[in-house]
């Protein structure tokens, strides 16, 4: 059994991640707010974020993307010990991709098409796309597991507009794949990109916040009925 002081212990380590993790998101969304300020040479609605990895301020991209990543993880601890997230779990699983793939995303630079397409590139962009798809299931699985909850409910809602949000990606690569219209063409990528990363910040801002709740007694779906557990106390 833990003691009040072990309790308060764990309670401020949870804190303290979290604290973490918003930071790391913050700083992220700022330091590609300044990109964007920064390189205005650089279309918003055609141009994906990743291409200022290529420009003159490529290492604050990476940093950005990096930093996002660390938050990520921070979150990803603080939801296990919170007891929102189980060890191994497909949520956890799926939420570990989203760290993992960002982390590759920099660690391989996209194509720079002025000199034509490279391996790196090609593992950017399966990393960007597993990247896109880990975080809006982890949200699915989490939220479903929690749905008796508010949060969780707020945490379907995200994970599926995170979804909707790449229809239009799905949509235009279809078009290519049936007309050979180019897909990058189809719709505005930069766009539809950035939209996308807010709302999966979004996603990621509320589990913070949902990790913060004071506790409450609750019971997991997937949980033995009649078995309600304590879902971390933060004092």
């Amino acid at each position: 059994m833990r003691t009040a002081a072990g309790s308060t212990a764990a309670d401020r380590g949870v804190r303290i991640l979290v604290v973490l993790a918003f930071a790391g998101m913050v700083a992220a969304m700022l330091l590609i707010g300044w990109l964007h300020l920064a390189e205005p040479d650089t279309d918003p609605l055609a141009r994906t974020i990743s291409e200022y990895s290529l420009g003159e301020y490529g290492a604050m991209f990476n940093g950005a993307v990096l930093t996002l990543a660390g938050g990520s993880a921070a979150l990803h601890v603080a939801m296990i010990r919170r007891g929102l997230l189980r060890p191994g779990g497909a949520a956890s699983v799926f939420l570990l991709l989203w760290s993992v793939s960002l982390v590759l995303v920099v660690v391989f630079p996209k194509h720079d098409w002025s000199v034509g397409p490279t391996p790196s590139g090609e593992v950017h962009r399966v990393a960007s796309v597993v990247a896109f798809l880990s975080l809006p299931f982890a949200a699915l699985l989490i939220g479903r597991r929690w749905r008796r909850s508010v949060p969780g409910r707020v945490s379907i809602l995200l994970g599926v507009a995170s979804l909707l949000c790449l229809t239009p990606l799905f949509w235009a690569i279809g078009l290519d794949l049936t007309t050979g219209f180019p897909w990058w063409q189809a719709i505005q990528l930069g766009l539809t990109e950035r939209v996308l990363v807010a709302t999966e910040v979004l996603t990621l801002l509320v589990m913070a916040c949902w990790t913060l709740l004071p506790g409450r007694t609750a019971v997991p779906l997937d949980g033995p009925e009649g078995a309600p557990q304590r879902v971390g106390v933060i004092r």
